[in-house]
């Protein structure tokens, strides 16, 4: 379908094709090269952590932190049902049980209260979310897994460049992952990272990222041998791609402001025009970068949906319960009671947010929901 307003468009500039051009025209750099480490060094000193190492998406990246940190058979893992669900499939991959926990309604992230009661003797590490470009209380999960000794792993896909007060999601954990596909803050199409303060879970890394391989050197410009001295995978960014993600993190800070400029018109403009719409509320010191724009809307969500899509506006559902699917319910035969993600997860619903959008379309979006509302009321 032809929207009028899509739900996101990747921003770029003639920067972001003169750094892909250059690298295809090198003609030399496969699966490593420069881009990649320069990518990872001004990743790592964005977010404020000691390494940065970069994936073929933020799926692969998180199953590696699982590896590295050891996550295995018969261990549990807490997170969200309320999430993409690779958050929830990434401890299946390593053998591991997720369990699901509540979220709370202020952030949409993990309820410290229920991960407290969801713990026991199996469980080994927290995976919250960090949802829509907003930090959850990721000050209580980390006291939490601090008191009982469980490794925490920031999925902060959504959400980079969000920090609390100076503290950048990522650095709270023991490691994180952001997503670098089309959708998110900055793009390379496909891709992401883990970042961590630990030298031990960075070499794990990058065992798990390269088929298991002792690099030495350059494997793609050396002759030499080097051995393979544990199981790994193919989860590494191209040189091409990270070219565009150094493009693309060199104006990250434009890029938010952008989004926010719009998330705060777009929010006063529907704050004045609609009761019947919830907009986001960011916390007290909360840095949010709208990275999505997700508003509550009670009883008539799926109507309002349709509604838009029918005048040319998609919209989303972020997120669907992980614990309702066909796969969790039925195939693994998890059943869950979480009231708040079920309750929140049958009103919100993502509206186009991207850095190029105009007033314009801004004002589209207000009156045509609007124009639903006021039919609604009849």
């Amino acid at each position: 379908m032809a929207w009028k307003i899509p739900l996101f468009k990747i921003y770029w500039d003639e920067e972001d094709v003169r750094m892909v051009s250059d690298a295809i025209k090198a003609g030399m750099n496969w699966a490593t090269g420069p881009n990649v480490g320069k990518f990872e060094e001004l990743i790592a000193s964005y977010v404020c952590t000691k390494y940065a190492l970069t994936f073929n998406s933020g799926t692969s990246a998180l199953h590696a932190a699982l590896l590295a940190h050891g996550i295995k058979n018969g261990d549990e893992v807490i997170v969200p049902s309320f999430t993409f669900i690779a958050t929830a499939n990434a401890p299946l991959f390593v053998g591991a049980k997720p369990v699901f926990a509540d979220i709370e309604e202020e952030t949409f992230g993990l309820d410290p209260e229920d991960v407290k009661e969801r713990i026991t003797e199996k469980t080994r590490a927290i995976i919250p979310i960090h949802y829509g470009g907003c930090a959850c209380k990721i000050r209580e999960l980390k006291e939490i897994s601090d008191d009982h000794n469980l490794i925490l792993i920031e999925d902060a896909a959504e959400s980079l460049g969000a920090r609390i007060g100076d503290e950048k999601v990522g650095t709270f954990g023991d490691s994180a992952m952001f997503s670098l596909c089309a959708p998110k803050v900055v793009t390379t199409g496909e891709g992401g990272i883990i970042v961590t303060d630990s030298r031990d879970i960075y070499e794990r890394l990058k065992l798990v990222r390269s088929h298991g391989r002792a690099e030495t050197a350059d494997y793609f410009s050396s002759a030499e041998y080097q051995d393979y001295i544990t199981l790994g995978y193919n989860f590494r960014m191209s040189n091409i791609t990270a070219a565009l993600g150094i493009a693309q993190l060199k104006k990250i800070d434009k890029i938010i402001e952008m989004r926010r400029k719009n998330a705060e018109y777009l929010t006063t403009r529907l704050n004045q025009e609609l009761k019947e719409v919830i907009t986001p509320n960011p916390l007290k010191d909360y840095y949010h970068v709208y990275q999505m724009f997700t508003i509550r809307v009670n009883n008539y969500r799926d109507e309002l949906a349709k509604y838009l899509a029918d005048e040319g506006i998609m919209t989303k559902v972020y997120f669907f319960p992980i614990h309702l699917t066909h796969f969790y319910k039925n195939e693994l035969g998890y059943t869950c009671k979480l009231p708040a993600t079920e309750e929140i997860s049958k009103q919100v619903l993502t509206l186009p947010m991207y850095p190029a959008l105009t007033r314009e379309e801004m004002d589209y979006m207000v009156e045509k929901i609007k124009s639903f509302c006021e039919v609604l009321e009849r």
